[in-house]
């Protein structure tokens, strides 16, 4: 049964944020909100996390997961980046993007493109999300909470706590979140493309 968690939007419990923390560094599994639509996270070295979140989703092998980075400092250490890419990433985030770009050896080999051996990363805005980054230290291993057979991402925690009690070990619910996605610019090659238009403006990038 997953734990509950009512967690302020602006200005986190610092101590419910700890046990969160706690629960990601035992290799649990969390639904959490973000400044987009809320996601699913576990910690990046947790393989079995990254199963139940394909299984949750009924995602294939060739999914591209996302590190969601406390920083830019952090991001570096995951992705490769010319100059060029680095202005114009840096120039949008935080924010509701998400880069494909080339992995670094930090990242899991399971997690890269098989082909193009990238990673997608970002850098969220939502103060719950930034608190748990800053406690946690490393990335979260996530992607977007859209079930099989919905349309849109679920936006209320007591929902997610009702469909999911027995397949995640906790949810945040800091109140209503967005059912827009991140909008995905692959930048794998040196120049922007639009992957998916979601909630960040794509033309800063066009």
């Amino acid at each position: 049964m997953a734990r509950y968690f009512d967690v302020h939007p602006d200005n986190p419990q610092p101590r419910t944020i700890g046990q969160v923390v706690e629960i990601i560094r035992g290799d649990g599994l969390i639904a959490y909100p973000t400044d987009s639509c809320f996601a699913l996270g576990c910690r990046l070295g947790n393989k079995d996390g990254m199963d139940r979140i394909r299984e949750i989703r009924h995602l294939d092998s060739g999914h591209h997961f996302t590190l969601v980075c406390r920083d830019f400092a952090q991001l570096g250490q995951f992705v490769q980046l010319d100059n060029a890419v680095f202005r114009a990433v840096k120039a949008a985030t935080p924010g509701r993007y998400t880069f494909i770009l080339p992995a670094t050896k930090e990242v899991p080999r399971r997690l890269w493109h098989p082909r193009k051996k990238t990673v997608g990363v970002r850098i969220p805005a939502h103060p719950v999300t930034r608190a748990l980054l800053d406690a946690l230290g490393e990335p979260l291993l996530s992607s977007t909470l859209l079930l099989p057979g919905d349309e849109e991402p679920m936006t209320h925690g007591w929902e997610i706590k009702e469909r999911l009690d027995h397949a995640v070990d906790a949810v945040i619910d800091a109140g209503d979140c967005g059912t827009e996605p991140t909008t995905v610019v692959d930048f794998s090659d040196g120049e922007p493309e639009i992957v998916r238009v979601g909630a960040g403006d794509p033309g800063r990038f066009a």
